[in-house]
């Protein structure tokens, strides 16, 4: 079994594995995930000014949930992408690069990616 050291400095390896693929990119905006146990969470960062252009999560109002219910699903996912090309179309955001994380492309995060795609985001 791996200790939890092991498993954070496993986490952050990846994490800068990828990062540094997307930082040569730097003209567009990043599109950046985050995947709690419960909840997912999307922001569009812009680099150059350090600033959060638009985010979205589980947490806003129209994803509330009923007492007793559990973790959200993938269609939650790929709603919270549509949610977060909607609202990156209303700051004149089109195109953006994909920022998964320490996560693999699958699951929910694949779903939010694609929900993006489908409300118009370019990635």
């Amino acid at each position: 079994m791996a200790k939890e050291g092991d498993k954070r400095a496993s986490r952050e390896k990846r994490k800068k594995r990828v990062r540094s693929k997307i930082v040569q990119v730097g003209e567009r905006p990043r599109l950046t995930v985050f995947r709690s146990n419960r909840n997912i969470f999307a922001q569009i960062i812009d680099d150059r000014a350090g600033t959060t252009l638009v985010a979205a999560s589980t947490l806003d109002k129209g994803f509330r949930r009923k007492p007793g219910e559990g973790k959200f699903d993938k269609d939650a996912a790929r709603e919270v992408g549509k949610r977060i090309a909607e609202r990156a179309k209303e700051k004149n955001v089109t195109k953006v690069v994909f920022d998964r994380g320490p996560y693999l492309y699958h699951g929910k995060v694949k779903a939010l990616a694609e929900g993006a795609r489908e409300a118009g985001l370019d990635f």
